[in-house]
């Protein structure tokens, strides 16, 4: 029997959209904070919150969109974030002023929580069930193109042009990405307020949160990568090697995620999730080792694997865990989860940088995950069997 299409015109026209925002995002968070700096004068911890308030935006737009999903539908929640994505990147042209650029910034990330949270959503259900890990494993590769290309593009533009034409470069590419959502079709069912009782506000999935908190636990681990690399490199004297840390991370993320998507629908996702842990495990322990260029790039390869299937893979098994109408506040919560580690993590991590220093901290995440993976054969690991 021929498999069912997975690259449909709704997912390619999906994973295009979500690509580009993901770019745009990624251009401007690795250089908003030195624009803030030029442009107002202020200091690099105020300029931290420049670039981090983003994630809280991203966050509170995460909350908001789970629910309202089931009420008025992914695809139109997708139209809201779009045109709030394209008002609020053209507002960087107008923000003359720090308060102003943070009230941007915060309304950036609450577009991006709304129309990426829509967009998941939207990605899962155009797939076939029987596919739907191999499916999202693809989906997936536009972020982790985007996280490759946007800081990259983004310093290398800055060598030869004005953070004006940046923000013009961002703001061409979200519209580009909103004219293709005009093609889409897929959408999510929606309650009938007419025929059934509005349903209580919900920010969270019940049934996907205890998958969603081994995510918050694995990315608090990963936010001190995102968070400490530039500093622990400069203290290892491997910058040169360093920027080369994330393009083989994603290469490395590339190469297997479609294989490790396929095995899940396969085998189960027990198969992929136990040796990422491990892999991703050792990976920071050979991190908080490293003491040359070439370690530094190994412990990329390990941590591209662990981490970058252990993503994919946790995100389809919120969406397998929930309820067919669920499918967009199980989505929401894995994002929550994300967004959550990822911006509490490298806060409350590095507070023990004092402490440990970075090799020790990188060293220390290995207890981190062994956690983490605990927890995912408490709450799913052992009884996949039953599930499958």
């Amino acid at each position: 029997m021929a498999k069912e299409r997975l690259w449909t015109k709704d997912f390619i026209f999906v994973f295009i959209f979500n690509f580009l925002i993901m770019l745009a995002m990624f251009l401007l968070m690795v250089t908003i904070s030195g624009y803030a700096v030029e442009a107002f004068g202020i200091s690099t911890s105020l300029a931290g919150l420049v670039s981090g308030i983003f994630i809280v935006g991203s966050l509170a737009g995460r909350v908001l969109t789970g629910h309202q999903l089931n009420l008025i539908g992914a695809r139109k929640i997708m139209y809201i974030g779009t045109v709030m994505f394209i008002v609020t990147y053209g507002l960087y042209f107008v923000a003359d002023n720090l308060a102003l650029l943070l009230i941007v910034r915060f309304f950036n990330g609450l577009s991006n929580g709304v129309a990426t949270t829509a967009v998941g959503t939207i990605a899962a259900l155009s797939l076939p069930q029987a596919r739907r890990g191999e499916g999202i494993s693809y989906f997936s590769l536009s972020f982790v193109i985007a996280t490759a290309l946007g800081p990259f593009m983004g310093f290398f533009l800055l060598q030869y042009i004005e953070y004006q034409i940046l923000f013009l470069i961002v703001f061409i590419l979200v519209s580009m990405g909103g004219v293709l959502t005009l093609f889409v079709k897929t959408d999510n069912e929606t309650v009938d307020l007419e025929k059934e009782p509005k349903p209580k506000f919900e920010w969270i999935d019940k049934k996907a949160m205890p998958i969603g908190l081994v995510v918050l636990i694995i990315c608090m681990a990963y936010s001190t990568v995102l968070s400490f690399m530039t500093l622990f490199s400069e203290a290892q004297n491997l910058v040169e090697a360093s920027s080369y840390f994330f393009l083989v991370y994603a290469i490395v993320i590339l190469l297997s995620r479609p294989i490790t998507g396929r095995i899940m629908d396969q085998k189960g996702a027990n198969v992929v999730m136990y040796p990422a842990f491990i892999v991703l495990a050792i990976g920071y322990l050979m991190l908080g080792l490293t003491s040359t260029g070439f370690m530094l790039l190994l412990s990329g390869v390990l941590i591209g694997f662990g981490y970058g299937n252990f993503q994919s893979i946790s995100q389809a098994l919120c969406i397998k865990l929930a309820d067919a109408k669920n499918v967009g506040l199980a989505t929401s919560t894995y994002f929550i989860s994300l967004d959550f580690g990822l911006g509490v993590g490298s806060y409350v991590l590095g507070t023990l940088v004092p402490l440990l220093g970075y090799s020790g901290l990188y060293s220390s995440m290995f207890i981190l995950v062994t956690i983490g993976g605990v927890i995912y054969f408490l709450v799913y690991g052992r009884y996949e069997s039953n599930r499958v």
